[in-house]
């Protein structure tokens, strides 16, 4: 996965912001650093307030660089909450697959999430730590259920195995990459038929005539 990876002096086209929430001692910052760096930490310590790092990577001859944001668990540092996700058009709800309080939490997460951010933000449900399987506590098919409920998506990872991290990140990373690659071309096409790609109505559904859903989409998200 080599070639996924940008040379750093080239030009970025998009910055996604992402953030990963979930209760404290799941791993969100061992998830990051394995991604960012390829490192683990076997004494890893708690997270104080808010960190991020970058990574820079090509999605369809793009050069997207990722700013991953990461944040204490603890209820303390709850203050930062309309900060960190400003902007984010993706998250990575994380859970510890030994630990089912981290999942019984996970509604609340998602709730705080979809209060703060942009309605059609990409997210990723991690059940983290799936090296300890003779420890889970949180069945496959009970996340994926709530994951198909929510609208999300959903990967089982371990951070010290390095078992489906970079593919969680680049599933959500390339889903931004198509959800604003699309409305750019909406925008385009708009401009070229004399419409105006700035000044956009906003569709009417009128009750009763609901379009059926078509399984996962996403319509538009912020890149502010």
């Amino acid at each position: 996965m080599s070639n996924l990876y940008a040379n750093f002096n080239q030009n970025i086209d998009y910055v996604f912001k992402i953030v990963l929430i979930g209760d404290s001692a799941v791993g969100k910052s061992q998830l990051l650093a394995r991604f960012a760096r390829n490192e683990f930490s076997l004494d890893s310590k708690a997270t104080i307030g808010v960190e991020f790092q970058t990574k820079t990577l090509s999605i369809d001859h793009k050069t997207i660089k990722a700013q991953i944001w990461d944040t204490a668990g603890q209820e303390r540092y709850r203050a930062v909450t309309s900060a960190y996700y400003r902007g984010a058009v993706g998250a990575m709800l994380v859970y510890d697959i030994t630990k089912r309080q981290s999942f019984d939490h996970v509604a609340r997460w998602l709730e705080e999430l979809r209060g703060h951010a942009d309605k059609n933000i990409v997210i990723m449900l991690v059940g983290n730590k799936s090296d300890l399987g003779t420890l889970r506590a949180v069945p496959t098919e009970d996340a994926k259920e709530f994951a198909q409920r929510e609208n999300l998506f959903f990967m089982e990872t371990s951070a010290l195995e390095a078992t489906n991290v970079e593919t969680a990140f680049l599933t959500v990373l390339t889903e931004i990459y198509r959800i604003i690659s699309k409305k750019a071309l909406v925008a385009n096409e708009e401009s070229e038929s004399g419409g105006s790609s700035l000044l956009q109505g906003t569709k009417i559904v009128v009750p009763g005539q609901e379009p059926e859903p078509q399984g996962k989409t996403y319509s538009c998200c912020s890149s502010s």
